[in-house]
């Protein structure tokens, strides 16, 4: 004989009923059925509220209506469906229990408040009503039933609302009910009685717990726990996408899980079927064919190690301290004597080596009663100094490793305590059992959601998360976006999951916590955004979102941005940019960057600063790291000058030149930036700061291709407008280079610790006489490379090629999870 257990959104109107009697039945037609049932859904929540609301003394007939309404609804509901269904009977039930009910209420409200035995008979009134409609459609269908009433057959012992079964003693009153199968058997859960024959409650989720208790009770063969969810995962669905469902877990396995918040379970449930090795099968009332999770002494084949993440919230932590701790024996046990006799339950245990602390974790609910008590109980102790003030975290949670796997296998402790670093979560206390089978860790409950999703990603999924926010929506910031998106379902392929959740310009922020589409108009959404970009909203929606991997990308030239990269990265997140204004201001912010990016653990990432798409900071630093030293560096730096100076030799003027190159974007946003020579100098004093030379851009030698003073003050389309005043000067030295064989390029060098950039004429015979139309070309003479210079040369100029540079440095944040392992 079966045990099946139906609840939640399995009895929320008569459809749904019908089905549980369409499961059950064919159940019983083969071995043999016995169903617990909850209440339909809502009710006893409604039924709770009632006693509040009577309590506070506010009117409950509203309330009291609906509940009326839905419970009467559903039997009016299922008598249109069935021929035979007794109507009359139950809706006699339903109104005699409802009319004892608004005695009570009425009750209540009188005295001001709701008496536990009261309560536990208001709130299993629903459950009642469970089995009274259930047991109408079965005798309306012809299948003879019978109704148990645990109040006679089950013996629990402790609180009216929250009791515990003593199941032996139960196990005896079930000598009268048949366990052959030739009865359909119907008991409401989440009911029982004490020794003086008083209705309890059996507390939260008690109705699994009654359906274990059955199982024990009739020598069942199986307990089906019919939910609405396939089964029990390794973590919450609702929170971390990609959890997987567990096909087997080992009684031990379940026990730890559910203790530790496991949704699907409760400890109580496990312990009657562990106990007396009955089976209990997780399964889905909304998809029957699902297999489910099979709880039983058989162990996963799948997965081997570690079998789940739980959390469990509203967590309050003890910690007992002084130095009358020190070798006084008994003190120990003091204090949980103190939570005994209070019947409260303690989560997870540490005590410090050195006998100077006792830390322990109880229910938010019961902390100011628990305090209360330890003030008393240790008085004279705190009195006399031999104990500190007893300290009280609130707002945490419990984050749990769970697996029997777990005790052969090395270094997951190892994982588990690096993911929550990567999530930068801190760890207020920890406990491992001497089984070995699970880890936890107390955290603080706002950084719970994320801690389960990092330890998620690193011990079940292969994929890897990237979480972006996207400053400057400019011609490098649009194309990047483009890029993205076209590259989106290829990444996934490879396991890289690239959202970006954010979009800024100067003005608005634009936020979207399911992905922003960038298949859509998401300009005009940008445009009709009402709230403005700070650091601090941004780590908030991370925060909210609990994102794994978030980068922000500045794709500016804004110096206030990168004045917050510091802010950005303290703030958890990635820093991505192309923006040289961070690397180029004052040697004290370079330096805290870099100082920040390591103390953080975060990434900073500025390849595009220099050679757009060209690979020449990675190569720089790989260079340095390896010990090289540079000795003389000569280059052009500016796609945007390479292709104007390229231009000049075309016979172009300066300002036709500039003019193009501004249209096929190769120019930064206002052009004086490269031809005053501030870009380029710029990009020098990256790679002279990167070479460990303490220079500041002041320091830096600069010819600028415009005359001191000139259209500074003025609009970029006013600058264009004055710009061919320089056409003749400009012409005057082309041909005069022209003349001696000769081409103008501007060139950047670092030479015996001097950072210069002038134009200069350079011969046929020079390599750099040839690098024009966008391309950068860079010659480092050094250690490792001398006489002959190591020479990068590309095109490096234009919002395309930045764009995908800034894209392959969004792409290196990944490897944080490799290091992980």
């Amino acid at each position: 004989m079966k045990v099946l257990k139906f609840g939640g959104s399995s009895l929320a109107d008569a459809p749904r009923y019908m089905r549980v009697m369409e499961i059950s039945t064919a159940t019983h037609q083969t071995d043999g059925a016995a169903v617990v049932l909850s209440a339909p859904k809502g009710v006893t929540n409604a039924l709770s509220l009632l006693c509040e609301q009577a309590a506070a003394g506010e009117d409950f007939q509203p309330l009291f209506t609906k509940l009326n309404d839905t419970v009467t609804g559903i039997a009016n509901n299922l008598n249109e469906e069935l021929d035979g269904f007794a109507h009359a009977s139950v809706v006699d039930f339903i109104n005699s229990h409802l009319s004892v009910l608004k005695q009570h209420l009425e009750g209540i409200k009188l005295l001001g408040v709701a008496p536990d035995n009261v309560s536990a008979g208001i709130l299993s009134i629903g459950e009642y009503i469970s089995v009274t409609l259930f047991s109408a459609m079965l005798s309306a269908k012809g299948i003879a039933n019978r109704v148990i009433d645990p109040v006679k057959y089950v013996l629990a012992d402790g609180e009216y609302l929250d009791s515990i079964a003593d199941v032996s003693l139960s196990k005896a009153r079930f000598s009268d009910v048949p366990n052959d199968g030739s009865e359909f058997l119907i008991m409401p859960g989440f009911v029982a009685a004490n020794e003086a024959g008083e209705k309890v409650t059996l507390g939260r989720n008690g109705s699994d717990y009654s359906a274990a208790i059955l199982a024990a009770c009739i020598d069942a063969s199986c307990c089906e726990i019919w939910t609405d969810v396939d089964g029990v995962y390794n973590a919450d669905p609702n929170q971390v996408e990609g959890a997987v469902l567990l096909d087997k877990l080992t009684y031990q396995e379940a026990m730890e899980l559910s203790y530790f918040g496991a949704k699907v379970l409760h400890p109580k449930t496990i312990g009657p079927i562990a106990q007396h090795h009955i089976p209990c099968l997780i399964r889905n009332t909304l998809n029957p064919a699902a297999p489910g999770t099979l709880i039983s002494n058989e162990k996963s084949e799948v997965w081997t190690s570690v079998k789940g993440i739980s959390q469990l919230d509203n967590v309050t932590m003890f910690n007992v301290a002084g130095p009358g701790l020190k070798g006084m024996v008994g003190m120990a046990s003091r204090v949980f004597e103190v939570m005994s006799n209070a019947n409260i339950s303690i989560s997870l245990i540490t005590q410090s080596s050195s006998e100077y602390s006792i830390s322990f974790c109880i229910q938010s609910k019961d902390a100011q009663r628990a305090l209360t008590l330890l003030e008393d109980a240790f008085a004279l102790e705190l009195q006399n100094q031999l104990l500190d003030p007893i300290e009280v975290r609130h707002d945490l949670a419990i984050v749990t490793l769970v697996g029997d796997g777990m005790r052969q296998t090395k270094g997951l402790a190892a994982r588990f305590f690096n993911s929550l670093a990567q999530a930068r979560v801190n760890n207020v206390a920890i406990a491992q059992g001497s089984s070995e089978r699970s880890i936890s860790t107390v955290i603080e409950s706002k950084r719970a959601k994320k801690a389960v999703k990092v330890i998620h990603q690193n011990f079940f999924s292969d994929r890897h998360t990237i979480d972006v926010f996207l400053v400057g929506c400019g011609n490098v910031g649009t194309e990047l976006l483009g890029q993205i998106e076209k590259q989106q379902p290829a990444l996934l392929k490879r396991n890289i999951q690239l959202r970006v959740y954010g979009i800024a310009n100067s003005r608005k922020l634009l936020l979207n916590s399911q992905g922003i589409d960038l298949s859509g108009d998401w300009s005009a959404a940008l445009d009709s955004a009402s709230e403005g970009l700070s650091v601090e909203r941004l780590h908030q929606f991370a925060n909210d979102n609990s994102l794994v991997n978030p980068v922000i990308v500045d794709c500016t030239s804004h110096e206030a941005i990168a004045n917050q990269y510091v802010d950005m990265m303290e703030s958890g997140f990635h820093v991505v940019t192309p923006n040289k204004k961070a690397n180029t201001s004052a040697m004290a912010y370079y330096r805290k960057l870099r100082k920040t990016a390591l103390s953080t653990n975060r990434q900073y990432l500025y390849e595009t600063t220099v050679g757009a798409g060209l690979p020449v900071i990675d190569n720089l630093q790989k260079l340095f790291s390896a010990g090289d030293v540079l000795h003389r560096f000569e280059g052009i730096l500016s796609g945007s000058l390479s292709y104007v100076f390229g231009k000049l030799d075309e016979g172009m003027s300066l300002s036709q030149a500039t003019q193009t190159a501004k249209d096929n974007g190769f120019t930064e946003p206002d052009p004086r930036d490269d031809l005053s020579g501030m870009d380029v100098a710029r990009k020098l004093l990256i790679m002279a700061r990167e070479a460990d030379l303490e220079l500041e851009l002041s320091d830096i030698e600069i010819e600028s291709v415009l005359p001191a003073g000139f259209a500074e003050d003025c609009s970029i389309d006013e600058f264009m407008q004055q710009l061919p005043e320089l056409d003749a000067a400009i012409n005057e030295k082309v041909e005069a280079a022209k003349a001696e064989g000769k081409v103008l390029r501007y060139i950047g060098s670092i030479e015996d610790g001097k950072c210069k950039v002038s134009i200069q004429a350079v011969p046929a015979s020079n390599p750099l006489s040839q690098v024009k139309d966008g391309e950068n070309a860079l010659a480092i003479n050094s250690d490792y490379y001398s006489p002959i210079p190591y020479v990068i040369r590309g095109y490096g100029a234009g919002g395309t090629v930045t764009a995908a540079g800034v894209f392959a440095d969004i792409l290196r944040t990944m490897p944080w999870k490799q290091m992980a392992h």
